[in-house]
């Protein structure tokens, strides 16, 4: 079976997602021109001089210091700290990039990413060609879908490595998934 491109499903009829496509349903919205602009009822009070403003803003600052880029460092450190100490596969030319380890598969390629956690696979393939330098890795879910990547080599000599590196992430997590699945 072939997986088809595209959606299978039909446009939705305007009023089942728009109750204002049946007129008398909702009441009018009264629409007002973009170009003008609301009136204001009150001016905002100035200030009685510039050292007054910087002074008012000085008081109404909170006292935490602004927020940097540490926290998200930090943030990684612990997602790292997180992570078993097992195999990981990491595969990537100047185009596509293809990460396996303990959290599951993560595909990229450009600015486009897919991940999927170990119990969202149902195999995954590997293909080196006969000639040429880029290696094929396709990742196949339960319901049918697949989703292939290829990846180039800087040298033929790098398949081999990259599969034996793959086997054994699949070896120590994607068999776990299965086994966990069968006891339960």
């Amino acid at each position: 079976m072939e997986q088809r491109i595209g959606s299978s499903s039909q446009p939705l009829d305007g009023a089942g997602i728009d109750p204002a496509f049946i007129p008398g349903l909702t009441s009018p919205v009264s629409e007002d021109p973009e170009d003008v602009k609301p009136e204001k009822a009150e001016e905002p009070e100035k200030a009685e001089s510039p050292a007054e403003a910087s002074e008012e803003a000085v008081e109404d600052a909170p006292d935490e210091p602004p927020a940097s880029e540490e926290p998200e460092s930090a943030e990684e450190e612990s997602e790292e700290e997180e992570a078993p100490d097992g195999p990981v596969f990491e595969a990537s030319d100047r185009r596509a990039r293809m990460i396996a380890d303990h959290s599951g598969v993560r595909l990229f390629l450009d600015d486009q990413e897919c991940e999927f956690r170990w119990d969202e696979i149902g195999a995954v393939e590997t293909e080196s060609p006969r000639f040429g330098k880029r290696f094929t890795i396709t990742v196949h879910t339960p319901d049918r879908r697949w989703f292939p990547i290829e990846i180039e080599a800087t040298a033929r000599s790098r398949f081999k490595e990259w599969e034996e590196q793959l086997d054994a992430v699949l070896d120590a997590y994607f068999e776990d998934a299965e086994d966990a699945e069968e006891s339960d």
